[in-house]
C-alpha cells in the first residue's frame, strides 16, 4: 500500500509537471514594443528610456527605445514609420507635430498595432490613449510660482517651442495665472528648438542690450540650464529668477547653486514605466470589458492618465539629484 501511494502521488507531480510545460506562457519571445522618442540625447528622455526598460523587465519583453538625436519632427516620424514595419506587439510615441503623425498613427492601429502617445498627444488621431502631465496645470503650477517671486509685478522672458501642442497647453496655464497680474508681462519670447545654446544665446543677447528682464520662465525641458548658463557668465547668476520645467541634470545643479530658482519636474520615468505596463495589456487584451481592443467602439483602458507634477528647489533638490544619479547608472 506505500508503494502504491508513493507510485501515486509521482505519477501526479509527472502529470503536473507535463501540464505546466504544455500550458503556453503569458509573454512570448516574440513580443517586442517600441517607444518613439522626440530627442533620444535629451536627459528628459534617458529617463523615460529608463522607465521603459524597467518596464520591460519586469514583464519579461524586449523594448526599443528610438528616435532622433536632435529636434526633427521628420526624422521622429521615420523612426515611428520603421517600428510600425517591424510589426511590434504595441507603440508608445511622443509626436512633436501632431498633424504629422496622425495618419500613421492611424495606419498602425488599422494593421492591429496599439499605439498609445506619452508626453505629447495626437489628439485627432485613433491613438489608444495619452498619457503623461496635464501641461495646463504645469503652465499654472509654473505661472504661480513666477507670480510670487516677481510679487505680482515685471517683465518676463518666455523661452519655449511655439507650435508644440504641449508647449502651447502649459502657455494657457501660465498666461491664465498671469491674467490675475495686470502689472505682470510677457514681452519677449524665445523659440529655442528644444536646444540649451540658442535659449544661452538669446537671454545673453537681451542682456547686452540692456534690456530689462524681471524673470525668465522656461516651458521645455532645455531653456532653464541655456538661461542660468548666460546669467553665470555676465556673473548674474540668482539675480533674474528663472522658473525652469523638467529636472535635467544642468537644471538640477543650477538649482542647487542657486541659478534657477525653481523647476516643474515633470515625470517621464512614470509616463514610460506605464505605457508599456498599457501597451501590455492591450496587447493580451487584459481588461474584459469588450473581447478585442481592436473591435470594440471604445478603448478599454482610460482615455486619459495624468502622471501629475514636482515643484523642485533648494529645499529638496538633493533627493532628486540622488534618484537621478540612481538611474543613469541603471542604463
Amino acid at each position: 500500500m506505500r508503494l502504491q501511494r508513493t507510485a501515486i502521488k509521482l505519477l501526479m507531480i509527472i502529470m503536473g509537471v507535463t501540464l505546466a510545460a504544455c500550458q503556453k506562457p503569458y509573454h512570448q519571445e516574440t513580443e517586442r514594443f517600441f517607444f518613439v522618442a522626440a530627442n533620444i540625447n535629451l536627459p528628459y528622455w534617458q529617463e523615460a528610456q529608463a522607465g521603459f526598460q524597467d518596464a520591460g523587465r519586469g514583464l519579461g519583453v524586449k523594448v526599443e527605445f528610438v528616435g532622433p538625436t536632435a529636434y526633427s519632427p521628420e526624422e521622429q516620424l521615420t523612426a515611428f514609420r520603421q517600428a510600425v514595419a517591424a510589426k511590434p506587439s504595441g507603440i508608445a510615441v511622443a509626436p512633436t507635430v501632431s498633424e504629422l503623425f496622425n495618419k500613421e498613427i492611424d495606419a498602425a492601429i488599422q494593421a492591429g498595432i496599439p499605439v498609445v502617445c506619452v508626453d505629447t498627444d495626437a489628439p485627432e488621431s485613433k491613438r489608444i490613449l495619452f498619457i503623461g502631465t496635464d501641461n495646463e496645470n504645469a503652465g499654472r503650477q509654473s505661472g504661480r510660482r513666477m507670480a510670487a517671486i516677481l510679487r505680482g509685478r515685471g517683465q518676463v522672458v518666455l523661452i519655449t517651442v511655439p507650435g508644440q501642442l504641449n508647449l502651447e497647453q502649459r502657455l494657457r496655464g501660465v498666461e491664465e495665472v498671469f491674467r490675475q497680474y495686470a502689472e505682470i508681462k510677457i514681452f519677449k519670447t524665445i523659440d529655442d528648438k528644444g536646444d540649451p545654446r540658442i535659449a544661452n544665446d538669446g537671454i545673453a543677447a537681451l542682456l547686452e542690450a540692456k534690456t530689462k528682464i524681471d524673470g525668465i520662465l522656461c516651458l521645455e525641458a532645455s531653456g532653464g540650464a541655456g538661461a542660468a548658463e548666460a546669467l553665470h557668465r555676465l556673473d548674474m547668476d540668482g539675480k533674474i529668477p528663472i522658473v525652469a520645467m523638467d529636472k535635467s541634470p544642468d537644471t538640477l545643479d543650477w538649482i542647487e547653486r542657486g541659478a534657477i530658482a525653481a523647476t516643474v519636474a515633470q515625470k517621464s520615468y512614470t509616463m514610460a514605466f506605464y505605457a508599456l505596463r498599457l501597451l501590455d495589456d492591450l496587447h493580451h487584451n487584459v481588461v474584459h470589458e469588450f473581447k478585442d481592443w481592436k473591435t470594440a467602439p471604445v478603448s478599454p483602458l482610460p482615455a486619459n492618465v495624468d502622471t501629475g507634477t514636482a515643484l523642485i528647489d533648494q529645499s529638496n533638490v538633493e533627493t532628486f539629484k540622488a534618484a537621478a544619479a540612481e538611474r543613469r547608472q541603471a542604463l
